[in-house]
């Protein structure tokens, strides 16, 4: 998943955005309003985890805008981290259109749950997704093929889930870098190729994942 983290305490930030792509998630970091909505414009997140308490405005006016501004990104699903914790203030988080509400300071596991099951929110699979004899396990980073285990990176697991949560389609190398890398990451690199190469090795013959010349990559489902 690719999720926007906003919070303005920089050390914090650092060490829950670093946290979460050791979990295999994509990352970008705002650390004011302002920042956030110029990134809301051009991606399209899987999950906000917003603070309330911005530099440049209160976290609950732009949790509003998500809901009614044509020109930001609305992401699937929004988490409240601040440390707020009146019941008034969980109810005006939630109000605003928040998913889910939790006060600092808070344990790290339990945030990875909770953006783990935001994640899920409206998708059937739930923590588990199977295309043919190629399966994840989401909650418990473990991914196979057959019978076999396969022993993948963050990056490589993030990669391939993304590709399972799209069997079939042309993925282009701007959507894998938008949806599995984060901001951070150079257009230009071949970090998408290199990548890809040491998945598709990982996963053994026959192949999975084809090169669509001109278009990008496909994961072929077998009939």
């Amino acid at each position: 998943m690719h999720i926007l983290l906003v919070e303005d305490e920089a050390d914090l930030a650092e060490v829950v955005a670093l946290g979460l792509r050791n979990e295999s998630y994509a990352v970008d970091l705002a650390g004011t309003r302002a920042e956030a909505e110029e990134l809301l414009v051009t991606t399209a997140y899987d999950v906000a985890c917003l603070d309330l308490g911005l530099p440049d405005g209160d976290g609950l006016e732009l949790l509003r805008r998500l809901g009614s501004d044509p020109d930001l990104r609305r992401p699937r699903r929004t988490l409240v981290l601040t440390a707020r914790d009146a019941v008034n203030d969980r109810v005006a988080g939630l109000d605003a259109g928040a998913d889910d509400y939790l006060v600092k300071p808070f344990h790290f596991a339990e945030l990875v749950a909770r953006v783990r099951a935001l994640g899920r929110r409206g998708d059937e699979t739930g923590s588990t997704l199977q295309v043919g004899d190629l399966g994840l396990d989401l909650a418990a980073h473990r991914a196979w093929r057959g019978v076999e285990d396969l022993r993948l990176t963050a990056r490589e697991f993030s990669l391939l889930r993304y590709f399972m949560h799209h069997p079939g389609e042309v993925l282009s190398a701007e959507q894998l870098l938008e949806h599995v890398w984060d901001v951070n990451a150079d257009p230009f690199t071949t970090s998408v190729r290199v990548i890809l190469s040491r998945l598709r090795r990982k996963l053994r013959d026959p192949p999975l994942i084809d090169t669509v010349t001109g278009a990008g990559y496909v994961l072929r489902v077998a009939p």
